[in-house]
């Protein structure tokens, strides 16, 4: 019988990174981005990635990358030193019973560990996933630099590098009435072939968006995303909507989504891989969602290339991606963390096939974690 693989060291890494653009949502205005990465280093030798990112630091959620690294470092690792590096659930189980909360913590270690199990095998992650439907994936672009000429500009340069064609406009900064003059203002700049979204993150209350979703219908708007804070008002505005509605921050892991859909709160999930807890908790949200006959939309934190590149690994399995992703986050950055970067083109990102994630980092970022694998406090071998 073979020797157990071990745990035997896991690194943490936060990264700032700045973006093309400001980023403009209602409740933040972004002018870079942080991501906070992992790698665990298995006893055979192999190792795998996993990030956590989040839009705005905290204004978004609870979580931040900070605070991420300090939850691995300090509660995480300790635990999973010498644990069985090829039996994920068990991990995460011993994971979910000892530390409440942080589902992005928790998602990037669950990545880190499928990816290292999937290069141990010598097959893509996606095949851990339930194997891939298709081999690339619909990628929505979000206009958020808050002025209409520049948002204009930007989609019909997108357009003519056929990269995205999908476009998500953030609105709720504004009154409800120069937020849809805005869309309606892009809308008729556009070609027919191209669509138009919003995403309110929840910046309307319950009459707002009454009014709002109606108008933004006339502008030519096909779907909403999370225009209220809670279900209840959500499932309300869903049985009057004459477009789609789709959840979004009200979806914190598998429970939340089956309450959501046995009160036919949206048409469509925004499934996101880190806000669901995990890898394997968005796959149980998308099965939610499919049982329920509700729709699923790739969803993204705007993270970097390895949450990107996971999300679209399980997003892969999907049986039906009507509305597409936005799994756009890499593009944003301008700097590149990965040795080649995520093929974006015809309007969509294609998976890699290479083992695990299918992606590797630069020498400048692994000579940062070989630094801080060697200046950690939680380094330990597993006897």
């Amino acid at each position: 019988m073979s020797a157990q693989i071990k745990i035997v060291g896991i690194d943490t890494l936060v990264l700032h990174l700045p973006t093309i653009r400001p980023h403009s949502l209602s409740m933040v205005t972004m002018r870079g981005q942080t991501l906070m990465l992992v790698r665990i280093r298995c006893s055979d030798g192999t190792f795998g990635l996993g990030e956590g990112t989040t839009i705005g630091g905290l204004a978004y959620g609870p979580e931040c990358p900070e605070g991420m690294k300090l939850v691995i470092d300090r509660y995480i690792t300790p635990m999973m030193m010498g644990m069985d590096a090829t039996n994920i659930h068990q991990a995460m189980v011993k994971i979910r019973t000892t530390v409440r909360g942080n589902h992005f913590a928790k998602c990037a270690i669950e990545c880190a560990l499928l990816d290292a199990h999937a290069r141990r095998l010598n097959v893509s992650m996606s095949e851990l996933l339930g194997g891939r439907m298709r081999e690339s994936l619909p990628v929505a672009w979000t206009l958020a630099s808050g002025d209409t000429e520049k948002d204009i500009e930007e989609a019909q340069k997108m357009l003519e590098l056929r990269r995205h064609k999908d476009f998500k406009l953030k609105i709720g900064n504004k009154s409800v009435s120069k937020d849809v003059a805005h869309v309606a203002a892009i809308r008729k700049a556009l070609p027919d072939h191209a669509s138009v979204r919003v995403d309110v993150n929840m910046a309307w209350s319950e009459r707002e968006a009454l009014r709002g979703i109606q108008a933004l219908a006339d502008a030519g708007c096909e779907l909403v995303e999370q225009p209220v804070t809670t279900v209840d008002a959500l499932a309300r505005l869903q049985e009057k909507s004459p477009i789609a509605l789709m959840a979004d921050e009200i979806l914190v892991g598998p429970q939340s989504a089956l309450t959501a859909a046995n009160m036919r709160a949206a048409d469509v999930f925004s499934i996101k891989i880190e806000q669901a807890g995990g890898l394997f908790a968005a796959a149980n949200v998308m099965a939610i969602a499919n049982a329920a006959g509700i729709s699923s939309y790739g969803g993204t934190m705007l993270e970097g290339p390895i949450g990107t590149i996971a999300a679209a690994h399980l997003f892969a399995s999907c049986t039906s991606l009507e509305w597409g992703t936005e799994l756009f986050g890499p593009l944003l950055l301008t700097e590149e963390i990965l040795t080649e970067p995520l093929q974006y083109g015809e309007f969509e990102l294609k998976l890699p096939s290479a083992p695990g994630l299918g992606i590797s980092l630069t020498d400048n970022v692994l000579a940062q974690f070989d630094e801080a694998s060697l200046n950690s406090q939680n380094l330990c071998v597993a006897e």
